[in-house]
């Protein structure tokens, strides 16, 4: 009878604690090697500021920031339909309201992007930017983090626009953007 309970169990974990649903992680690890893609991340060791200069405010918004994840794909003219699948992915994924809350949508149709987050509004654990242009591509940008408020965001691109930006961790994105 043992037996029977522990291998009902082992199956039950097995069955129900494997998530089917898909995550941007999964898409971002599933796109890594795909031809049109590009992925990559940016470490928080990019931003090179002199710590004693910054405010506290600027130092407790930093100490949130994580590192970005990038994911680009450039649309292919031989194969038109696939940008609308990965646009459709993405916006599944999105749509995931138990994971995502949408904080602001723009633009229109297959034109346009949104702004989402994971956690509480001022907890919050992973800001993702989406957008897509027809014909064009998409971008997906996952800012995670620690207990980031989005209200900070401001603070965070003084602090970026007031930083030495470590240029040869930006290597990915430069050869992305090469002609």
């Amino acid at each position: 009878m043992k037996t029977v309970i522990t291998v009902a169990f082992v199956l039950s974990v097995i069955l129900f604690g494997c998530q089917s649903e898909p995550t941007m992680q999964n898409y971002f690890v599933g796109k890594q090697q795909q031809p049109g893609f590009s992925v990559f991340d940016v470490p928080s060791s990019i931003i090179n500021t002199d710590k004693a200069s910054l405010t506290p405010e600027q130092k407790r918004v930093l100490k949130t920031f994580k590192k970005l994840n990038v994911l680009f794909y450039k649309a292919d003219p031989k194969q038109p339909k696939q940008l609308e699948r990965e646009f459709q992915t993405v916006r599944t994924i999105l749509k995931d309201t138990t994971a995502y809350a949408e904080l602001m949508h723009f633009g229109s149709g297959k034109e346009g992007g949104s702004i989402s987050i994971v956690g509480e509004e001022d907890k919050v654990d992973e800001i993702v930017l989406f957008g897509s242009k027809t014909g064009g591509g998409l971008t997906v940008i996952r800012i995670l983090g620690d207990d980031m408020n989005p209200a900070d965001a401001m603070t965070f691109l003084s602090v970026l626009q007031n930083s030495e930006l470590n240029m040869q961790q930006l290597q990915p994105l430069q050869q992305i953007l090469k002609p």
